[in-house]
């Protein structure tokens, strides 16, 4: 894809599970790509496993707006650019509100959506200068509520709203905004170790053609809010 050659993507909580995914299909795709984690020596193992000269590790907890605004900074000074950015670091913490901790309330507020505003806040120079594009990953569990989700719920609620605003506050400086809110896929989240029985779950390289879809979609249309489920149930 000549459209995305050399274009620069900086991913958060780009070392395993859909990060990791996408930073694949970008690379396939003829992109530079940094990715992050709260590691350094997990992000340079993830660079290595990708296998490609076009990445960059970079070390970054998004609930720090500094930490982020060094990566981009790194990202710049290697490439000189920023043209999108998928803001998909995250976690999760499942437990009835009357067991939900305030650190594990604290750590999913903090990663799922301050670190999706830091990420935002550090790039968005870089951004406006490449009419760029901001994406975020959030979930269905962003519109849809369930038992010993509220700390969960309400980041992903909260991510959704986010980036639809901004969305809007963007539109006139030309910097696309997108919402990708999966359901069940096959990753790390949460401690699960992925396995043959996720195979009908969605699997991360198809959330990174879903990505590819966007960024070489007509520039007059943006798919602002994208829903993504399995085609079918686990039906065990």
């Amino acid at each position: 894809m000549e459209t995305l050659k050399n274009k620069v993507v900086y991913i958060t909580g780009g070392t395993k599970g859909i990060g990791y995914g996408v930073a694949h299909s970008l690379l396939a795709a003829g992109m530079r790509v940094a990715i992050s984690g709260r590691s350094l020596e997990t992000a340079k193992k993830a660079a290595s496993a990708l296998g490609n000269d076009n990445v960059l590790a970079i070390a970054s907890n998004v609930a720090n707006l500094k930490d982020e605004q060094d990566a981009i900074a790194k990202i710049i000074t290697k490439w000189g650019q920023v043209d999108v950015v998928l803001a998909n670091a995250g976690v999760g913490h499942f437990a009835p509100i009357d067991q939900l901790s305030e650190s594990d309330w604290s750590a999913m507020i903090d990663t799922n959506l301050t670190g999706a505003f830091n990420t935002l806040k550090a790039s968005l120079d870089a951004l406006k200068i490449s009419k760029g594009y901001y994406i975020t990953l959030a979930s269905l569990a962003g519109t849809n509520f369930f038992a010993q989700g509220a700390g969960y719920n309400a980041s992903k609620f909260g991510l959704v709203g986010f980036t639809q605003a901004v969305m809007l506050d963007l539109r006139p400086h030309g910097v696309k905004v997108s919402t990708i809110m999966p359901g069940s896929v096959a990753t790390y989240f949460n401690d699960h170790i992925p396995n043959d029985a996720d195979a009908w779950k969605i699997q991360p390289e198809d959330i990174g053609k879903l990505v590819l879809d966007l960024l070489t979609m007509h520039p007059r249309t943006l798919p602002s809010k994208i829903e993504v489920r399995p085609t079918r149930p686990d039906l065990k």
